[in-house]
């Protein structure tokens, strides 16, 4: 028996080594869609989103029918010095590509290009390599990224623009397809032209056609993955559970899948949801370049931050409109997507860590709060005592923002009781927020702690009236988590909670709620009046 295929996260998957979603699917309408009709365009994906694996499968898909050069700008900085020296770099680019495929075609980019006119004498050998060659030609450029903002590669776009149009409009020879692959949309990407703080949309990429297939992965086709994984190790996992659970997590977000796969293979365990919920936590601890660019975008864009911090925290609801330029962003680097026509984050391991940044400066002050931030006064066993979690971050609240008024509870309350979760809970356990339920007046927390579940919902207190209807929901997603107990946090402007902490029994669900009166500043002015 040969060697066993293992999980991959680092650069390019290839099937015979790596176990690897089957993205069959995507590649056919690929093929149909852009490929067949001729189209040139971008594959503008987020980082470590697959792109170089999913070229390399059309590539080899496409080599029966059609001559296919496959290239990146992965350090070839040096390309775009000069006019003379992109030209010079792509011809030996190009000709090392067909020798293998093609070396009478190799030969058209044997010869120095003309130094007078670089640019002019790259795209007639390219026409010459287009008319020659048996079979139609496609150009793949990979990494595009790397040179968007040299005035070179301006002109590299507008000599495929210029073969572009001379094909459609006299069938002159050219690629019969051009597919460049980055981060950034080529078409709308911002070149520095002039002055190092000056930019210009001036980009010749207008004639592409937009790139709409679904990059991420289904949780069909992450079963895919997990059957062949299974075939080698027979594990007895539940295949679809699996992918679900997997999905659930990452949003089928490609490097995601990946590295939580990778960690149940390395933990050698039982390939269950429980199991799985525990490298989710390691998972969330670890330093990786996708979480890092994540909270640098964060940080370098204050507006981005802000809306993104409305979107969580807040609960604000956004509608979805890619020509903003904040949605934009999100969704360029993979961080937000559409919902139901709202901008959602774009899966729960996103939303925890951005959740995580933006509660380390709050807990930073709680935890100089000793006195309440004493992990042994919650953790008995080895079990979290969540009453007591409730309880102890009521009386925080009250003693440490008394002086502030009810907007500012409502508007930072989650963020502040994750805040003060957190330090209790690092180490053995996380969190995740439910998106389903997020909401401006309400917003549950799936708190795991060693084995346990716990479901947590926030509320604003609008009086015992509807204290039933916040019973019914939070009895309604315990029903369907199966979970026994849960618990309610509810802010309330009072001065006094209403009661104290209680245990309500509803349909067969154990209830605890917490009131968390805070001192409200303006009844206290018109009280003193």
């Amino acid at each position: 028996m040969g060697k066993k295929k293992h999980f991959n996260v680092t650069g390019l998957c290839v099937p015979e080594l790596h176990y690897m979603v089957k993205i069959d699917r995507k590649l056919e309408r690929i093929l149909h869609e852009y490929i067949e009709p001729g189209a040139y365009f971008t594959m503008n994906r987020a980082r470590q989103y697959g792109k170089t694996t999913t070229l390399r499968l059309l590539e080899h898909k496409l080599s029966s029918q059609y001559i296919v050069i496959r290239l990146s700008f992965e350090g070839k900085e040096e390309y775009f010095a000069s006019l003379q020296a992109l030209a010079g770099g792509l011809c030996y680019s190009l000709r090392k590509v067909l020798l293998s495929k093609d070396p009478t075609l190799a030969e058209i980019f044997e010869q120095k290009v003309n130094q007078q006119y670089p640019l002019q004498d790259l795209g007639e050998r390219i026409t010459k390599l287009c008319s020659q060659s048996n079979f139609p030609v496609i150009l793949m450029v990979d990494e595009v990224d790397k040179a968007a903002d040299n005035k070179t590669f301006l002109s590299f776009l507008g000599m495929l623009r210029e073969m572009y149009l001379a094909r459609m409009d006299c069938q002159a020879p050219a690629f019969h397809s051009v597919i460049l692959a980055g981060v950034h949309d080529i078409k709308n990407l911002k070149l520095k032209l002039r002055h190092e703080e000056e930019h210009s949309y001036n980009s010749p990429w207008n004639i592409s056609t937009a790139f709409e297939v679904d990059m991420n992965f289904s949780p069909e086709e992450i079963s895919t993955m997990l059957e062949d994984y299974e075939r080698d190790y027979c594990t007895g996992m539940d295949i679809g559970e699996m992918a679900a659970a997997i999905y659930d997590y990452t949003g089928g977000y490609p490097f995601l899948v990946s590295s939580l796969c990778k960690k149940l293979a390395k933990a050698d365990g039982a390939w269950t949801v429980r199991n799985l919920r525990k490298e989710v936590r390691d998972f969330l601890k670890e330093q990786n370049t996708l979480f890092d660019d994540i909270i640098k975008n964060i940080k370098n864009h204050q507006e981005f931050a802000n809306l993104i911090e409305q979107i969580l925290v807040c609960g604000a609801q956004v509608a979805f409109e890619i020509r903003n330029p904040l949605i934009d962003m999100g969704v360029m680097y993979g961080i937000f997507c559409e919902n139901e026509g709202r901008v959602a984050v774009a899966n729960r391991i996103f939303e925890t860590v951005i959740f995580n940044y933006f509660t380390s400066v709050r807990s930073t002050y709680i935890l100089s709060s000793s006195k309440y931030i004493d992990k042994t006064s919650y953790i008995h066993e080895g079990r979290l005592d969540m009453e007591k979690v409730l309880e102890r971050f009521a009386a925080f609240l009250k003693t440490e923002y008394r002086d502030e008024d009810s907007s500012f509870i409502e508007r930072q309350g989650r963020l502040l009781f994750l805040s003060f979760l957190r330090p209790i809970i690092n180490g053995n356990g996380h969190y995740a927020v439910e998106p389903q339920t997020r909401q401006n007046t309400r917003m549950d927390i799936q708190v795991f702690y060693g084995d346990e579940e716990f479901i947590v919902e926030l509320k604003i207190w609008h009086g015992e009236k509807y204290e039933k209807e916040a019973y019914e929901q939070l009895a309604d997603y315990l029903e369907a988590r199966e979970i026994e107990t849960g618990y309610l946090l509810s802010f309330c402007h009072n001065r006094t909670a209403p009661r104290k902490g209680q245990m309500i029994l509803c349909r067969g669900h154990r209830i605890y709620e917490v009131i968390v009166a805070y001192r409200d500043k303006e009844k206290s002015v018109q009280e003193v009046k």
